[in-house]
């Protein structure tokens, strides 16, 4: 079955054919970051103003690239939380707008769970249960995956989210927006152990915290600035060393939670599941554990649509389904 995805939970636009939940006909994501860039973040009004001028022109190019017309889709999915509400909204209606003119059937799928789903559809396959870790620019959290719709959360950021964290050192180091690649770039040539940060402790073993770690970055830089300026060297520096603690701290709780919960298989998916290094991390360290790490691809790391129309089927299969009193919401 053909199933139409479509993603605007935040700055994205995107839409995707998905066959049986794993063959990609086609992955469309059209993105506004560029215009958010200056700002330093995502402005949600920019935002869902680009998605409203665009998101009928993606979802034609989706069905073009895919090959289908609109009478060969089974199912129509759509990521109904969490996110901008303003951004969600535009998705939602227009789903609805098609469900409403072809009678094709709707699903709301959360955009969250769908970043767990997204090494299905790149092709690889892990059995269940196991720990989910989403690490992104909204969201930091640990799940249990019993199955496609059954998801336990385990622990969740107290305060700013890892990718958020990136983008605000980043910030502090004026080294621009979004932060997670350059400081990614700057950590190749830096040294992670000149400079000793350290992530918050929580209340509860799974729950993380950033903004104490964000805090010690923007102390280390006015400590180390002479005239207003930061030598390059202690810009890469810093990078590598709250690079590396900022992962540590991922790594550790996500391999701690496998083993409370008796599990041998943990996923990663979220934009910061991108990175290189926490890649390496994850899997040098797990392989210690004898536990096994399955990423998506970092095209699929992002949020995209391709990950939306995959769980939406396999969710479609256990009788789930939506009607037009499907609502958008900001959280999950």
């Amino acid at each position: 079955m053909n199933v139409l995805g479509i993603e605007t939970s935040c700055d994205e636009t995107s839409a995707a054919v998905v066959t049986d939940g794993r063959q990609v006909l086609s992955n469309i994501v059209s993105s506004s970051l560029s215009l958010h860039s200056k700002y330093g973040g995502v402005i949600p009004e920019i935002a869902f103003r680009m998605q409203m001028e665009t998101i009928a022109q993606v979802v034609d190019t989706a069905m073009q690239e895919a090959g289908i017309r609109i009478n060969d889709v089974g199912l129509i999915a759509v990521t109904h939380q969490p996110g901008l509400l303003g951004s969600l909204l535009v998705g939602v209606s227009f789903a609805k707008g098609v469900h409403l003119a072809r009678g094709i059937p709707l699903l709301g799928v959360n955009h969250l769970y769908s970043h767990m789903y997204a090494p299905f559809v790149a092709g690889v396959a892990t059995r269940f249960p196991f720990v989910g870790l989403i690490v992104s620019g909204g969201h930091t959290s640990l799940y249990l995956v019993k199955d496609f719709d059954s998801f336990e959360l385990l622990g969740a950021t107290q305060d700013d989210a890892c990718g958020e964290a990136f983008d605000k050192v980043a910030k502090i180091l004026s080294l621009g927006y979004p932060g997670g690649p350059v400081i990614e770039r700057r950590s190749l040539t830096g040294d992670p152990h000149r400079i000793a940060f350290k992530c918050c402790d929580t209340r509860q073993p799974f729950d993380f915290s950033f903004s104490g770690i964000k805090t010690a970055v923007l102390y280390c830089v006015q400590k180390h600035k002479k005239r207003g300026v930061l030598a390059r060297t202690i810009v890469d520096d810093i990078c590598a060393s709250f690079q590396e603690t900022a992962i540590e701290a991922l790594v550790h709780k996500s391999l701690a939670a496998c083993k409370k919960k008796g599990v041998r298989r943990l996923v990663i998916g979220g934009g910061v599941a991108a990175n290189s290094f926490l890649r390496d991390m994850f899997q040098k360290k797990a392989a210690g554990d004898k536990i096994e790490v399955y990423f998506p691809s970092k095209a699929l790391c992002m949020d995209n649509a391709a990950m939306v129309a995959g769980l939406g089927f396999q969710l479609f299969k256990k009788k789930q389904r939506s009607d037009l009193f499907l609502t958008a919401c900001s959280y999950s």
